[in-house]
């Protein structure tokens, strides 16, 4: 699995957000960092095709499939969180697995609880799990992090090293103590 985006551009108007973006990304993670408003969120739709860039290319292995964390959670509030995996995963969705995986977030013990009780850092662990759990093979993840206390965000880390493993993985973050925790390749805006 391979993604190389060369020369990749966008604007918004007179506002240029990214600029002759190029790099290479295999197996692994890689994290992508910018301040605020440098284009992250706009590069992953852009690999995702969720929008079009104004000049440059994106290209990646034929047939990869994506899951992705998106900036707003995107989560089904009248269910619990089982109930938002079997309907994001259908068929694919292993239980005992999605049952460790939740264990391991910190959500093993919510139990039937819908997903409008639950916190800011339960929504955003269980987009994490629902991505994932997705038989893809890369995970685009735009601020996973977000919301997460500092022992929740260990554990999404141990997560995202033991899920992504052979995967490729494109991980918008802030912080460089994420790259590093991850032993991820760094792409700076």
């Amino acid at each position: 699995m391979e993604l190389r985006v060369e020369n990749l551009c966008k604007s918004y108007g007179d506002k240029t957000v990214l600029r002759k973006v190029s790099f290479t990304a295999g197996e692994g993670v890689t994290c992508i960092m910018a301040p605020s408003g440098g284009g992250k969120t706009t590069l992953l739709r852009i690999v995702l095709g969720l929008e079009r860039q104004d000049s440059g290319t994106v290209m990646q292995s034929p047939g990869c499939r994506w899951a992705a964390v998106f900036q707003d959670d995107r989560l089904l509030e009248q269910l619990d969180a089982m109930g938002n995996l079997r309907f994001a995963l259908g068929g694919e969705l292993e239980e005992k697995e999605a049952c460790r995986l939740l264990g391991e977030l910190g959500l093993g013990a919510v139990g039937g609880q819908k997903v409008r009780t639950f916190s800011g850092g339960m929504k955003r662990r269980l987009a994490l799990a629902r991505a994932l759990l997705a038989k893809t093979e890369a995970l685009a993840l735009d601020e996973p992090f977000a919301g997460l206390d500092g022992e929740s965000r260990g554990k999404a880390v141990a997560c995202i090293r033991r899920m992504g493993a052979g995967r490729l993985v494109l991980l918008v973050t802030h912080d460089k103590a994420d790259a590093e925790a991850l032993n991820a390749q760094v792409v700076a805006l």
